[in-house]
């Protein structure tokens, strides 16, 4: 069997001083240290719970962020044009829904097939489209996906539940801060006839990273 990791790295770290702080795990970003800064005045005045602020970090995370992502997918799967230009141009179709701004600059779309499956990971840090899928999630940024997804992206894939043919060809990419990868993943069939809305409400964030699939729900 053929090697299953096509490298994409491209990565030229230290050299683009604007998007240093993305890869240097002893320094954190002003908006970091910021939003550091405000959770510990919040909890500290006792305004918000801890817990509370965790809670609000998850939804961000799972839920209002990748909506962004959902809504691109959906639009792709019921719009040929914008599909077309999606897989052209991820950064202008992406921004002409609204959805821009830091993390999100350079973004390409790389498609799932019945033959290809796409996974994203970020070897060096934690890069990650922001605009599109919202908060990093934290086994995204551990030690151990980072490494195992460039190894043994099958494994790492059961471990999300998803097991692959044998004859599928996973290709993984890696994020820099130059560019950041979005999976469009493969509409499930008995889909046809549903609206983008309803399409949207099954694209999970997993499957726009590449360790999860879009599935039907079973009614």
């Amino acid at each position: 069997m053929q090697n299953n990791h096509s490298s994409h790295h491209g990565h030229d770290h230290g050299h683009d001083h604007d998007h240093d702080h993305d890869h240097d795990h002893e320094t954190l970003s002003e908006t970091e240290l910021r939003v550091r800064a405000i959770e510990s005045l919040l909890v500290e005045k006792g305004y918000v719970q801890p817990e509370a602020l965790d809670e609000l970090i998850e939804t961000y995370e799972t839920k209002v962020g990748p909506r962004n992502g959902a809504r691109v997918v959906a639009k792709a799967w019921t719009d040929p044009e914008f599909r077309a230009w999606l897989l052209e141009d991820g950064t202008a179709a992406i921004a002409s829904l609204g959805y821009t701004g830091r993390q999100g600059e350079h973004i390409m779309v790389v498609e799932n097939t019945p033959q290809v499956h796409n996974m994203v990971v970020c070897t060096l840090c934690s890069c990650y489209p922001w605009p599109v899928l919202g908060l990093p999630p934290v086994w995204y940024k551990s030690s151990p996906y980072r490494a195992r997804a460039v190894i043994d992206p099958r494994g790492v894939l059961k471990e999300f539940d998803v097991t692959l043919p044998e004859d599928v060809e996973i290709t993984v990419w890696d994020s820099t801060a130059e560019m950041r990868y979005l999976v469009l993943p493969m509409r499930p069939e008995g889909t046809e006839d549903w609206s983008e809305e309803a399409l949207a409400d099954i694209v999970t964030r997993n499957s726009m990273i590449g360790t999860g699939v879009v599935v039907k729900p079973a009614q």
